[in-house]
């Protein structure tokens, strides 16, 4: 069980789509739209966990070309949310993000999120403790990854909001904003090539 919990913390902690973006609405809007977004990427996370323990993602990822389908449509999707964290409050030209990410935005990327799908793919495929008892090996195992999970993402967050209160000239905030964008983008790119 802490060889699990440990792998948790590991996997939650590097930066990956879910906790950049955390980051990037923290930064460019503050903590409320940064929880409610982290409260979608959490039930979305949830969503996709229990895709991979009923064997659903791995019936879906069987289907020739969807693997690519949501690839590509998670950079789309990564790109539109880099594009509303990299504009947060600036007035580029005719650009300009006044709404954050939402509720609804977390659990979409979380569907979408390919480091979603690996982490929980390797947890609960793996680290088996309790191999006579599946099902309570399951639920331990949700609740621990849970208990990692919302702590660490909250970090993430008060990591953009700290930038946020900062009180940076806004050339230094905007670029706070656009490096937190470009990185989530980075990180997407690469797993798409390593996927």
């Amino acid at each position: 069980m802490l060889d699990f919990a440990l792998a948790c913390i590991f996997l939650i902690i590097t930066p990956g789509p879910g906790v950049l973006s955390v980051a990037g609405v923290g930064s460019g809007f503050g903590f409320k739209a940064g929880s409610t977004y982290l409260w979608g990427l959490c039930c979305g996370n949830l969503m996709v966990a229990t895709a991979v323990i009923s064997g659903l993602a791995a019936a879906v990822f069987a289907i020739p070309y969807v693997r690519e389908i949501l690839l590509v449509l998670s950079l789309a999707y990564m790109l539109y949310l880099a594009a509303k964290v990299a504009f947060a409050g600036s007035k580029i030209g005719f650009i300009e993000a006044t709404e954050a990410p939402q509720f609804k935005d977390g659990i979409a990327l979380q569907a979408i999120n390919p480091k979603a799908y690996v982490a929980n793919t390797v947890l609960f495929s793996g680290f088996s403790f309790m191999p006579e008892h599946l099902v309570s090996e399951v639920a331990i195992k949700l609740a621990i990854w849970t208990a990692i999970w919302i702590p660490i993402h909250f970090a993430w967050l008060m990591v953009g909001i700290t930038l946020r209160r900062m009180n940076l000239p806004e050339t230094a905030q905007r670029a706070i904003n656009i490096f937190m964008a470009i990185s989530m983008l980075i990180v997407v790119g690469l797993a798409i090539l390593n996927g």
